[in-house]
């Protein structure tokens, strides 16, 4: 039977379970404190003195100095491990250049920042600008835009020169019908002669003034003088140009016919060679 624990220093009294096993008798089966006795794990409790200075957990209450005990490890207890760690880089110091002595370190000015400093060009070197660089690309640019754009203009011209000129001698042959139509209405003998040609103008020509104004003024009392209502159609072959006209007799603007006009290029302008007929 294990022998009961010492009691610990201050008095303190027994777990319950000693008494139990003190009051029964011999038949009493061997009683099992509550908290088991191990005098490896027994916790010391450090008092300090009255005095003040701390006394050794050591020594006891007499001063002689006590067993020591032990803590038993726990089941979980392991191996510490030391893990090697890479030793890091010295820190590099910079040695900083001494301040200025004197008045003005004492007073605690701050240093004169740095202040930027222009590097002289090497004699007989040219400086080359970016302005004069930029200036370059943009002239050239401007002449390829300029030369493309003459050259599509030429062959624009090229191409639509012939289209062109046969609209503009048609316009032109248009207009002198229309001149025609308004030199009849209103008897300017001056333009009949001007835009007329061959035998067309021999009949206009052999005409005086007093003639055909005697003329004209009984043709225009009684209506008799063909009116051009439209230009249907135009057809222009180098010096030579037809037309189809619808024209009426101003008397009777209802009855219409379609009556064909020859015309000629002379003296710089296209003119009727044959009045209207059919």
């Amino acid at each position: 039977m294990p022998h009961p624990p010492e009691p610990e220093r201050g008095g303190t009294p027994n777990p319950p379970g000693h008494e139990w096993a003190a009051q029964s008798g011999e038949d009493a089966t061997e009683s099992v404190p509550l908290v088991p006795s191990d005098s490896e794990t027994e916790t010391v409790v450090i008092k300090p003195d009255a005095g003040g200075a701390p006394r050794d957990p050591e020594e006891d209450a007499d001063g002689q100095p006590r067993e020591r005990r032990f803590t038993a490890p726990g089941f979980d207890a392991k191996e510490t491990t030391v893990i090697a760690t890479t030793p890091e880089p010295a820190t590099e110091v910079f040695a900083s250049s001494p301040g200025p002595e004197g008045p003005t370190a004492q007073l605690g000015t701050p240093p004169k920042p740095a202040v930027p400093q222009s590097i002289p060009p090497r004699p007989g070197g040219k400086l080359r600008t970016s302005r004069q660089f930029n200036w370059g690309w943009v002239l050239a640019l401007v002449v390829i835009v300029l030369a493309l754009a003459a050259i599509a203009i030429l062959g624009t011209v090229l191409l639509t020169r012939g289209k062109h000129t046969k609209v503009s001698q048609e316009d032109q042959v248009r207009t002198t019908i229309q001149s025609f139509d308004t030199a009849i209405q209103k008897g300017d003998l001056t333009t009949l002669r001007t835009i007329t040609c061959g035998t067309t103008r021999d009949g206009y020509a052999d005409y005086d003034e007093h003639s055909w104004d005697e003329t004209y003024r009984r043709v225009s009392a009684a209506k008799q003088y063909p009116v051009i209502a439209s230009i249907d159609q135009v057809v222009v072959n180098g010096q030579h140009a037809e037309a189809n006209v619808t024209s009426f007799m101003a008397y009777d603007p209802s009855v219409r016919s379609t009556r064909s006009l020859d015309l000629q290029y002379r003296d710089d302008q296209w003119k009727i060679c044959q009045s209207p007929s059919g």
